[in-house]
């Protein structure tokens, strides 16, 4: 009976998850999801939810959304894309259109021209608002500059009006300032002041930095103490969507001792959900949380498919792991080429595997032949 490997999980110990946040030096801990600048959202807003080639929604699978579907079959036999067909829907009787709500907010000209492309003319008409106070108005104007959307690139008077839009309440702008405080280069390096101004925009909703700030608290207090601090700023963070965030969450919630078993049991919907959203490796350590059972039951097929999603993406550990599953036939048939191919790509990033050297020397010259020439074909999706 062939035994089961216990594959390694990315991150389950404080040790490994700090040194995954990049904490070792202090301005690579920065991510920055606002380099698109718009309008604050109201607070009711939710994200778009991204469309990537991944997983579908059902937890611990990795079937893409037509495979999982039932209805009309295309002629291959396949499920038809998106079920049933314009066709089919003809004659049927649909539910009314919501209502539009009227928007009786002010028009914001200078954004509205930004957004469009339109960067001198939103650099007109928000200087002179800038000039008045207008944090919002600073912040564009900031981030014009620190661009160079249409003008040249200034990020020394960009890291100016970030500052004034930053005391004057703007979130997007705290973040940017803390920043630029972090880097040093348009202004005094300054670690204690970027730290405040980071809090300062998690606190009021910046998501990229609540996802610095935990990290900037893990920092601060090494072990599980820090761990603990960080996980409501990763927590709200990963409710507005960041794939890091809940990567980040998911992680410390296996990793926290002594955290409430409620909040244990959605460690592996928080991976997923970072998984779905594209992030490789999530995808990786989905897999090998199904196969390992971490989180939940096992769960060897699932375990493959996601595995596959993300050597697919050129995860390297992933296509390692991969080959041992086609080795072994733990989720899949077993198929020598398919394993050779996998190792011969993580093989060539520099990940070398002792247990897999010695099941590729044992193929024959042709196999090792026809497995080199698909790993020379191999594109990352």
């Amino acid at each position: 009976m062939t035994s089961v490997p216990v594959l390694r999980p990315a991150c389950l110990t404080a040790c490994a998850l700090v040194a995954w946040v990049g904490l070792a030096t202090f301005p690579a801990l920065a991510v920055d999801n606002s380099r698109v600048l718009t309008r604050p959202l109201d607070s009711d807003a939710q994200p778009f939810k991204k469309g990537r080639v991944s997983a579908g929604e059902n937890e611990g699978t990795a079937e893409t959304e037509a495979d999982s579907r039932s209805g009309p079959k295309g002629e291959d036999g396949e499920p038809a894309p998106g079920g049933l067909t314009v066709f089919d829907r003809m004659g049927a009787d649909l539910p009314p259109l919501p209502p539009e709500k009227e928007y009786k907010g002010p028009i914001d000209e200078a954004y509205g021209a930004f957004q469009r492309g339109y960067y001198l003319t939103a650099l007109d008409k928000a200087l002179p608002r800038a000039q008045e106070g207008d944090s919002a108005a600073q912040t564009l104007v900031a981030e014009i500059l620190s661009q160079g959307f249409g003008v040249k690139r200034d990020t020394k008077d960009a890291a100016f009006w970030y500052g004034k839009a930053a005391e004057g309440g703007d979130p997007t702008a705290m973040f940017k300032y803390a920043l630029v405080l972090m880097e040093g280069k348009d202004v005094p390096r300054d670690r204690a002041k970027a730290d405040e101004w980071m809090k300062k925009a998690a606190d009021a909703g910046n998501s990229s930095a609540q996802f610095n700030y935990a990290q900037v608290l893990m920092l601060a207090n090494p072990g599980e103490k820090g761990m603990k601090l960080a996980i409501p700023y990763f927590e709200k963070s990963a409710e507005q969507g960041v794939a890091d965030a809940q990567y980040a969450v998911a992680q410390l919630y296996v990793a926290v001792k002594d955290l409430e078993p409620a909040k244990k049991d959605l460690a592996r919907d928080w991976l997923a959900r970072a998984a779905r959203a594209g992030y490789d490796t999530a995808q990786l350590d989905m897999g090998v949380w199904l196969i390992n059972g971490i989180g939940g039951k096992r769960d060897y097929k699932a375990g493959f498919n996601w595995l596959k999603v993300a050597a697919l993406r050129g995860n390297v550990a992933a296509q390692n792991k991969l080959a041992h599953l086609y080795v072994n036939a733990i989720g899949t048939a077993a198929d020598p080429i398919e394993a050779a191919k996998w190792y011969v790509l993580s093989r060539r990033a520099g990940l070398s595997d002792n247990a897999l050297e010695d099941f590729y020397l044992g193929l024959t010259d042709e196999q090792q032949k026809t497995a080199i020439e698909a790993a020379n074909k191999f594109q990352p999706r």
